[in-house]
């Protein structure tokens, strides 16, 4: 009797595209928390699925070059975070599925006709809702109360940009705030704006998300302390850079969450009738150096709230 050969077990293929550095810590975490999660949902890689990574940094000839690349290998499914990258994988297919993660507004952008009904080939994971960004004006105040006015740091050419001030500039009034827009555009120009805005007193800086921010993360951190400014951002690694605080979604459990999707649809199910989801866990981190160094006492009410404290 002959035994029948086991058949090799079929290999396939995710394509992620990433607005960053292959060298990010950060984007690490990220992806090291997606492929635990396809571990968890019985894919491994080398065995039954092969993952092609893009780190396109932010530049956008970058991210649509990177783009057009995947869309060509016609993967079984994409993994892209952001506006910036979801929208160029969305001009080059419209057939292969796409799971996106840390993106503001997909509805506004056009990724999607609804978050209940999806109904094209991309759905995914909101990094919040804009009723977020008026948190952080309020967690400024608390913090330092003196603030009377912000620099919002945003891109105003992308839907997310003019959303999140949207917010921020509604919030600012009933908290005795002025909020000015600085557009970020690069680096030289935001140490201009800044040391502009930092001219009249009583001053603050809110980071709004977004790709351009954050890749110039670092740079706001120094000017921040530079001119004795308070400053609030969405991600955590502003914080342990040395910002002030911080206070948005836990960003590795999006990317935990899309492998749920990721494996739903490698499974059969189409990305037109999977719900863009609400991100569900939120991180406060504080940085207890620099609110000293700037002469700020952090309210105990407040450090009694942090998921993190940097000292």
């Amino acid at each position: 009797m002959c035994a029948r050969a086991q058949q090799p077990e079929r290999v396939r293929r995710i394509g992620v595209l990433l607005p960053g550095a292959a060298g990010d810590v950060e984007f690490q975490t990220r992806v090291g928390a997606f492929q635990q999660g396809l571990q968890q949902a019985g894919w491994t890689i080398g065995r039954n699925v092969r993952i092609d990574t893009r780190w396109a940094t932010t530049d956008a000839a970058e991210i649509r070059k990177h783009a057009a690349e995947l869309a060509a290998l016609a993967p079984d499914v994409i993994l892209a975070q952001g506006t910036s990258s979801v929208g160029p994988l969305l001009q080059a297919t419209r057939a292969v599925p796409i799971v996106f993660v840390i993106v503001v507004d997909p509805v506004g952008a056009g990724f999607v006709a609804s978050l209940a009904r999806p109904g094209g080939n991309a759905t995914g994971f909101m990094q919040f809702e804009y009723s977020l960004s008026a948190k952080w004006p309020e967690l400024l105040k608390e913090i330092a109360p003196g603030v009377t006015r912000v620099a919002v740091l945003r891109d105003h050419t992308i839907a997310s940009g003019i959303g999140q001030f949207g917010a921020i500039q509604s919030a600012a009034p009933s908290l005795r705030m002025e909020a000015i827009p600085i557009n970020v555009r690069d680096a030289g120009e935001i140490e201009l704006d800044i040391a502009a805005f930092a001219r009249s007193s009583n001053g603050g800086v809110i980071v709004t998300s977004g790709p351009l921010a954050q890749s110039h993360s670092d740079l706001i951190v120094t000017l921040a302390a530079r001119h004795r400014l308070p400053a609030i951002s969405s991600g955590r690694q502003f914080v342990a850079g040395g910002g002030l605080i911080s206070y948005g979604t836990n960003l590795a459990d999006q990317y935990r969450r899309a492998a749920d999707y990721v494996d739903r649809i490698l499974k059969g199910e189409k990305p037109a009738d999977l719900p863009v989801q609400a991100p569900t866990k939120f991180d406060l981190v504080i940085n207890l150096t620099t609110a000293k160094a700037l002469g700020l006492d952090v309210p105990p009410a407040l450090l009694a709230r942090a998921d993190e404290v940097i000292e």
